[in-house]
């Protein structure tokens, strides 16, 4: 928990762009304010894990039968090739690069969608999966296969076969739960979180 204060000093930041950003956050959910304490990071919890993806199955099957056909090859090539290059477990920075390119690269499928306002809702839920990301990526190397999947996909949408594109998403979305859970579930402290109150 941190007071406003010294979160400013912190960060080298004013009063004034500071409260501007922390509004932001809690607007987005990455921040409670405590009343007379200050901000802390929301925890993330098992709910949210399910949350977020059951929302990513509902929305991205729908983005990518509608990109499909509709998508520009070049564009598309070209948001991918940071994805090819994977990224090195354990070190944030690269890790926070690849997802950065990841989300481009699914977000100018949504765009290409044609329908702004579900491009937009996908483009903030991407930018909130990303933190959920950190967790699993850290366990294993993901770059073979996350390439693979993008492939495919890009196949799918290049040939204008939106139900194959619609399948491929649906597939990359339960891999990227499960990568999550399995980050979550290797976590040394919930070794010692009782499971039951019996």
């Amino acid at each position: 928990m941190r007071p406003e204060r010294q979160l400013g000093a912190r960060y080298g930041i004013g009063k004034a762009p500071l409260r501007e950003a922390l509004v932001r956050l809690v607007h987005e959910g990455l921040v409670q304010a405590i009343p007379r304490s200050g901000y802390r990071v929301t925890p993330v919890t098992i709910q949210d894990v399910q949350d977020i993806f059951a929302l990513r199955l509902l929305l991205e099957p729908a983005a990518a039968r509608l990109a499909a056909g509709r998508i520009d090859e070049r564009v598309l090539t070209q948001l991918n090739e940071p994805c090819l290059a994977g990224y090195t477990p354990g070190d944030r920075s690269s890790e926070s690069d690849f997802l950065r390119a990841n989300r481009e690269f699914h977000v100018a499928i949504a765009n290409a969608s044609g329908n702004r306002r579900l491009a937009r809702v996908l483009e903030q839920l991407l930018e909130g999966t990303e933190r959920l990301f950190h967790m699993g990526l850290a366990v294993r190397d993901r770059t073979d296969e996350m390439r693979h999947e993008h492939e495919s996909l890009m196949s799918a949408l290049l040939a204008g076969d939106g139900d194959a594109a619609a399948k491929t998403t649906v597939d990359q979305v339960d891999a990227a739960r499960k990568m999550v859970m399995d980050g979550i579930l290797a976590a040394p402290w919930l070794k010692e979180v009782p499971v039951s109150q019996w």
